[in-house]
């Protein structure tokens, strides 16, 4: 199972010709594609029409969801730390949904830099 960041949905979502989306349709043929709520609601604030809404709506019931349990954020808070002791600004969101990587020992899909860092302290916690 592999946790695909908004950046990587976007990607597939929108068509485009892009590794990122052709690593996602693998995965969501495949059946490894997963999400957890902080994606959704990235996915909803931007799901621009009806078509968009349609879609996003029937892939909820299809794509696994990964719990933000309470361990999730208690290292989505450490990673904070650490991230503002690194002198690392990020997304809030993406601090979660790299502690929620880590935390259920899932690979992260995305096309954002950062998150090899964010990666890489999230799993020294």
């Amino acid at each position: 199972m592999t946790l695909v960041d908004t950046s990587s949905w976007v990607e597939y979502l929108c068509d485009r010709e892009s590794a990122a989306g052709d690593r996602v349709e693998a995965l969501v043929l495949g059946g490894e594609a997963a999400w957890c709520d902080i994606i959704l609601v990235e996915l909803w604030h931007g799901a621009p029409g009806a078509k968009e809404k349609r879609e996003l709506a029937e892939m909820e019931n299809e794509i696994e969801r990964v719990p933000l349990d309470a361990a999730v954020w208690r290292s989505a808070r450490r990673l904070a730390v650490r991230c503002r002791e690194k002198g690392m600004t990020v997304p809030v969101s993406d601090i979660i949904i790299s502690a929620c990587a880590a935390g259920h020992g899932l690979e992260l899909e995305h096309c954002d830099k950062h998150f090899n860092d964010l990666l890489s302290l999230a799993k020294s916690l």
